[in-house]
């Protein structure tokens, strides 16, 4: 079987525009990602607010990704894939506001990933870095639409300098116009099911 963790924040998690609550599982996209893969596994690791590797100390658990991911990493090893979608959130004004701060963020995060002391220790997973969906006008947060538009470009060039994998989710979704920051159910499921190729061709 198959291990892969998908790393992230309230998008990741399912977060509903409108009511803030949970969407469905046939709306969360590691749901959806997993329940296309035979022989896999993923372990959805998503919490609200969180950053790649900024403390925010305003919600109800450490949202800096950079701390978590050794955690999860501990708890869910030996895998085969992580994939890390976060930045959102690094755009919040609070946090910088740039794309690239959001980019050497994932940078510290990917770092984590290659030097972790995997048990065994040859069994270090491949990466996918997942590019989140851009912010729409009305976003929270002071976070500005031009820097969300340019997580995509900064993301797939950090993928092809680190020789992993990249996926721009704003290809197949779309924040809602609720919030202009989280996704309907339909366009979380959308990335769940456009993973399904990319990642298939990693386990392969």
């Amino acid at each position: 079987m198959k291990q892969i963790l998908a790393f992230g924040d309230s998008l990741t998690w399912g977060a509903d525009p409108v009511t803030g609550l949970r969407h469905p599982e046939s709306g969360q996209w590691p749901r959806v990602l997993g329940a296309g893969l035979d022989g896999a596994r993923v372990h959805a690791d998503g919490v609200g607010g969180r950053t790649t590797c900024r403390d925010d100390d305003a919600g109800a658990a450490c949202r800096n990704g950079a701390k978590a991911l050794p955690v999860a990493l501990s708890a869910h090893m030996p895998l085969d894939l992580v994939i890390l979608m976060l930045g959102t959130n690094d755009l919040k004004a609070v946090h910088g506001g740039r794309a690239v701060t959001a980019q050497a963020g994932i940078r510290r995060l990917a770092e984590i990933v290659e030097l972790f002391p995997y048990k065994p220790r040859s069994a270090k997973p491949r990466l996918l870095i997942v590019a989140p969906p851009a912010c729409g006008p009305n976003a929270a947060g002071g976070r500005i639409v031009s820097e969300s538009e340019l997580l995509a470009l900064l993301y797939r060039s950090l993928a092809t300098e680190l020789d992993c994998a990249f996926f721009d989710a704003g290809t197949v979704a779309h924040c809602s116009a609720a919030d202009g920051v989280h996704l309907d159910a339909e366009n979380t499921a959308a990335i769940g099911r456009a993973l399904i190729g990319p990642v298939l061709q990693l386990l392969a």
